[in-house]
């Protein structure tokens, strides 16, 4: 008999009257801490081992149990401020609220460390569950476009694509080159969370790529099942980090598929049920990004959450981003400099000239797409970043909605970065306005 679903994120819970067992609680933290090591900076890990130290190895009744968790949750709501963005900070906070809300734990209540006990014999180990390949696609609610009401608009749909060394398009078609080395969130609503690890493509440089990538999707009704897809460098999965290769076994988990394109290379994971569709690729030793997703969900802000870490909406912070018309100006510079002395390459193999003829065999049109093979080029001689321009621009015209879109030039970004400018202003001025006012009606 299917058990019932909230609609809300959270963490899927087995075991008696829906308790987990300790070992399946360790099992989830144990693939998170060792997925995400920057949750070792925001401490994170220290209340998660408090927690299994109470609960692991004592058989804990009801109200102790719940006092265990109430003193999980306090440890880590201290540490909001210190772990803002990190990805397994947010997946553990889910966690929690999920399974005070299946204990039916109150928020108010005793939170002293509750006494050990001896442990109950441990429950029989649960049925195996496999794959549904055959099941339908399951209900109205699990697909997006159906679930919508017959008046309402269409939905207008968003793309984010990150790439190279590393450059990203936001879903407001923002073109940005970042520094942004170690692990950055992309994505993080209601509904899934992505976040990527890069890396320095050469030592002592300051290039960096992604070099891992990890996605999660969050418990959804009676559609999906938390599912977690992780890739690193040389190793693409065809399947969620459990083996399956869909949404779990509730009634919608077809709606959450991943498909192998490409084996080793190329990945379509398909989430019908939000109308979200993600390529991940692997060119080179390198992971791409892109993603098309309904305008909605990637506002679909959590509470107390103002989403201003995340890449995909707001760009990169100003202190990581990378000027192109400097480097390019710097770069053709160089290159006129070698050619009054030997004529030689520069420092990785490429010239300005040369990195230009190679990209255009590739991308002919000069739109920021080109000008960042060029600048991968000649930042890093990798010959493979040629392929990685090449890639994203082809997922934009296969997920961008608006053809007329596809390419983004330097103008482009120069406008957008002035009416970015304007609006700083603006609002500056306003408030000088303000203060002004106020001043003049206290006298």
């Amino acid at each position: 008999e299917r058990s019932e679903a909230r609609p809300r994120a959270g963490w899927m819970v087995m075991g008696e009257r829906g308790r987990p067992s300790a070992l399946d609680v360790c099992r989830v933290f144990a693939v998170f801490f060792a997925l995400f090591p920057s949750s070792l900076q925001c401490k994170v890990i220290k209340c998660t081992t408090e927690y299994l130290a109470i609960t692991s190895n004592s058989g804990l009744g009801e109200e102790e149990y719940c006092t265990a968790l109430r003193v999980y949750k306090s440890c880590v709501g201290r540490l909001a401020r210190s772990c803002r963005g990190d990805l397994a900070y947010h997946s553990v906070q889910h966690g929690i609220e999920d399974l005070m809300n299946q204990k039916n734990c109150s928020k108010e209540g005793p939170t002293f460390q509750p006494r050990a006990r001896t442990p109950p014999p441990p429950p029989p180990p649960p049925p195996v569950v496999t794959d549904s390949q055959e099941r339908s696609d399951g209900p109205e609610v699990c697909h997006y476009e159906r679930s919508l009401t017959r008046n309402s608009a269409p939905p207008n749909y968003t793309h984010c694509g990150f790439f190279g060394d590393p450059h990203l398009r936001t879903f407001g078609d923002d073109f940005q080159t970042c520094k942004v080395e170690g692990a950055w969130p992309l994505i993080h609503n209601k509904f899934l969370s992505v976040q990527v690890t890069n890396s320095p493509v050469l030592p002592g440089s300051m290039a960096t790529a992604t070099s891992k990538l990890t996605i999660i999707f969050r418990n959804y009704q009676e559609c999906v099942e938390q599912k977690m897809y992780h890739a690193e460098t040389d190793d693409l999965p065809a399947a969620f980090a459990d083996g399956s290769k869909n949404g779990g076994d509730r009634y919608g988990a077809n709606t959450l598929r991943v498909v192998e394109k490409v084996p080793g290379q190329h990945v379509e994971i398909q989430a019908k049920y939000i109308g979200t569709t993600i390529v991940v690729r692997q060119v080179g030793r390198y992971l791409t990004f892109a993603v098309r997703m309904p305008e909605e969900v990637a506002h679909s802000v959590e509470e107390g959450d103002t989403q201003d870490l995340y890449l995909c909406l707001h760009g990169c912070p100003a202190n990581q981003r990378i000027d192109f018309r400097n480097f390019k100006a710097r770069a053709a510079e160089a290159t006129r400099g070698a050619s009054r002395t030997r004529g030689s390459a520069g420092t990785h193999g490429f010239t300005f000239k040369s990195a230009k003829v190679k990209c255009k065999e590739r991308l002919p049109v000069e739109d920021l797409y080109f000008q960042s093979c060029v600048f991968d080029l000649l930042s890093s001689g990798d010959i493979n970043f040629t392929m990685a321009a090449y890639y994203a621009f082809e997922d934009v015209k296969m997920l961008h909605s608006n053809s007329n879109r596809y390419h983004i030039y330097e103008k482009d970004a120069l406008n957008s970065a002035t009416r970015g400018g304007k609006n700083v202003f603006l609002a500056s001025v306003l408030n000088l306005l303000a203060v002004l006012l106020w001043s003049a009606a206290l006298l």
